[in-house]
This record gives C-alpha cells, sequence and structure tokens, in this order.
C-alpha cells in the first residue's frame, strides 16, 4: 500500500485556549484583519474577547463583519480589499464554518491577482497567502483543519471550494467554550455536516488509512454525543468531543474529500441559500440508499456509529438520527420546485464532479436528476 497524507495546520485544543490568541499572532506582525459574521460573535462578547487579546501584544485590529451564510465569492474580495487597504499582515476568522471559509479566501486573494473564480475552478493556481488564524465558533465544517474555503459565485450560482495548501491556517484555536452559545438548532445542522463529512471522506475512493482513522474517531464522537447535547446535556467533555469531531471531519476532507451528497447539496444551497446541513440532510439518506449496491463493511461501520447493525441499516439509521436533530426536511421546505431540477444537475454536473467521482458508485446524470427529483 502507498499513501500520501500531508496537512501542515497548527492545532491548539482545549478550553479557555482562546485568551492565547495574541500571543500565537505575534509572529505575523501587527495589524490584523478580523473577519467575522453580522451578530454571534458580537452578542456573545468573543469578538470584544479576541481584539483585547490581540490588543494586549500590541497587535492593532481591523474589523470586517460582512459574512453570511453560504458566503459569496464578492464578499470575499471585499474583505481582501480590506486587507489591503489597511496594509493587514494576517487575517483572523472569527465564527462558524461561513466566516473562516471567507477569512480563507481574503487572505489568499489579497496578494494573488485576479479572477477569484479562476483559482476555485483552478485554470489558473497561487500559491500564497496571508498568514491564517482561525477560531471556529461552530462545529461542523472543519475549515479550520484543511485548506478548502467554500464560496458561491453570486452571478451563477456555482457554489465551490478554493482549494491549496496556502489557505491552511499558520493557527487553529479549538476552544469548545466558544460554540456552547450556538442556538441548538444551529448546533443540529452543523454536527449534521460534521458526520457527513467523516462518512464521505470515510467512503471515498480517494481514502486512506490515515483518512479513515481520523474518520473513525469523528463518527464515534458524533454519534455518541451530538444528539444529547441537542437534547440539552450541555456537558462540557461532550463539547469537546464534538469539537473535534469536527476538526477531524475537515482534516479527512482535505485528503480524502467529500462525494456525492455534497456535490449534490452544493447547488442546492448555492441556488436558494439554504442552511448547507439541512440542504445535506435531504439528500444523504436517499444517496446512500442508492450506493448499497457497493456495500462495504465501511457502510456497516458507519452503521454501527449511529446504532445500526449492518449496511442495509444505514439510509433508515440516518433518518433517525436526523429525525432526533428536527432535520426531517425535503428540498420542497427550502423552495426547491420541479422545475430546478434540471439546472441541479446540470450545475452538479459541472461543479462537482471531483465529489461524484470519488463516491463508490458511478450516478450518470439521470441518476443525479432522480435523486433530487426523490429528495424533493
Amino acid at each position: 500500500m502507498e499513501f500520501h497524507y500531508h496537512l501542515p495546520v497548527n492545532i491548539l485544543f482545549g478550553r479557555g485556549t482562546v485568551s492565547r490568541i495574541g500571543e500565537l499572532a505575534i509572529p505575523y506582525g501587527i495589524r490584523a484583519l478580523i473577519v467575522t459574521g453580522h451578530n454571534s460573535t458580537k452578542k456573545s462578547g468573543l469578538l470584544d474577547r479576541v481584539i483585547h487579546y490581540l490588543n494586549k501584544e500590541g497587535i492593532t485590529c481591523v474589523v470586517f463583519d460582512k459574512v453570511r451564510r453560504n458566503p459569496l465569492t464578492t464578499t470575499a474580495l471585499e474583505a481582501a480589499e480590506t486587507a489591503r487597504i489597511n496594509q493587514c499582515e494576517m487575517v483572523i476568522g472569527v465564527g462558524g464554518g461561513s466566516v473562516l471559509d471567507c477569512a480563507k479566501a481574503a487572505a489568499f486573494m489579497s496578494v494573488n491577482d485576479g479572477d477569484i473564480n479562476d483559482y476555485i475552478f483552478q485554470r489558473i493556481s497561487g500559491y500564497q497567502a496571508l498568514p491564517i488564524l482561525l477560531i471556529p465558533t461552530t462545529c461542523g465544517t472543519g475549515s479550520e483543519g484543511n485548506g478548502f474555503a467554500v464560496l458561491t459565485n453570486p452571478e451563477t450560482g456555482d457554489k465551490k471550494s478554493l482549494r491549496c495548501n496556502a489557505i491552511v491556517a499558520k493557527v487553529s484555536i479549538i476552544d469548545s467554550e466558544c460554540m456552547m452559545t450556538m442556538p441548538k438548532s444551529v448546533l443540529a445542522s452543523v454536527g449534521y455536516d460534521a458526520l457527513c463529512h467523516c462518512m464521505e471522506a470515510y467512503i471515498s475512493k480517494l481514502s486512506q488509512p490515515m483518512t479513515d482513522v481520523i474518520c473513525q474517531s469523528g463518527m464515534e464522537a458524533i454519534g455518541k454525543y451530538l444528539i444529547p447535547v441537542f437534547l440539552g446535556e450541555d456537558c462540557p467533555e461532550a463539547w469537546d468531543a464534538l469539537s473535534l469531531a469536527s476538526t477531524f471531519g475537515g482534516m479527512a476532507i482535505h485528503s480524502a474529500g467529500v462525494t456525492v451528497a455534497h456535490g449534490m447539496e452544493h447547488p442546492v444551497s448555492g441556488l436558494k441559500d439554504v442552511v448547507h446541513g439541512k440542504g445535506l440532510a435531504a439528500l444523504t439518506p436517499i444517496v446512500m440508499e442508492k450506493s448499497l449496491s457497493k456495500m462495504s463493511d465501511k457502510y456497516t461501520e458507519i452503521a454501527k456509529y449511529i446504532g445500526g447493525s449492518s449496511a442495509l441499516d444505514l439510509p433508515d439509521r440516518l433518518r433517525w438520527f436526523q429525525s432526533q436533530l428536527n432535520l426531517e426536511v425535503r428540498l420542497r421546505d427550502f423552495g426547491i420546485q420541479e422545475t430546478d431540477l434540471s439546472w441541479l444537475t446540470e450545475n452538479c454536473m459541472k461543479v462537482s464532479a471531483s465529489g461524484l467521482h470519488a463516491h463508490p458508485v458511478c450516478f450518470s446524470q439521470d441518476e443525479i436528476y432522480q435523486i433530487y427529483e426523490q429528495a424533493l
């Protein structure tokens, strides 16, 4: 067996570690762009705390707070321009996965010329970015543990990842105390996203022993703790486990990628600004059901992590798991109509080709359409 695993991310894990952001930022300069969202980090007081810790070390901060869910390429470019105008030497992302992705893209585009979409579709390459420091406030995307930044082009609806090692964080602080203030509905969707990362990287044709072990640890923790925490069991150790599982999912997809469920969801949220985890909930059980022709020990293992006993149990166990998280959803719940299915299918084939190829089952364009139809 031969495989390659390279992920140069510096992770600091532990409750209370956000207080060390200042000392960890010192090597990268004295002027930082902080990328965050409109509300949550302000309401929780985390943004003020981060600025305080940075100021204590003599680091001046410029705040960019325009990031929304499913971040846009245009927002990332605006953040990059803010970094350039203010001569920022580093970019610090404080927030959920959308914020972290936007921060990474802003750090990249602040030192690279041209159209960001050319980099996303790998028509041209870039190999540098401003130093990136990340503080996740949700346990879902795992963006703090990889070199991906998922962005939506508002002109075309294309939702696709900017991918390169230059946007792997110099420092990622994973402090579960920063996550405990998120609403439980957010926890459900981001936690399900983390589970999907682990499941998809685990079954991917690009999987290998390193990613398999990471995925297994992530799925075990999510299967054990996500539902209890969602139902109100605010045990610090459970939050730690979910936070680490999210990072594991991000680390795994850096090497093994995602597969069909993510590939099909991206057009959905690109078109209708759907909450990503909810879009995955509408599609994943059906994708798994259609994949049973390639049953393997891995499908059985996944089922066991969520209370099943065999590969055949997996789709129904996923539906049960989702029901416990109030994630019983259909595409029509998001405003998707039958007239949208052709566009979704064509866009999926265009923007998600790598994920489709990595899936254990090779689905035709007609079969992708049929899955969308069944999920409607």
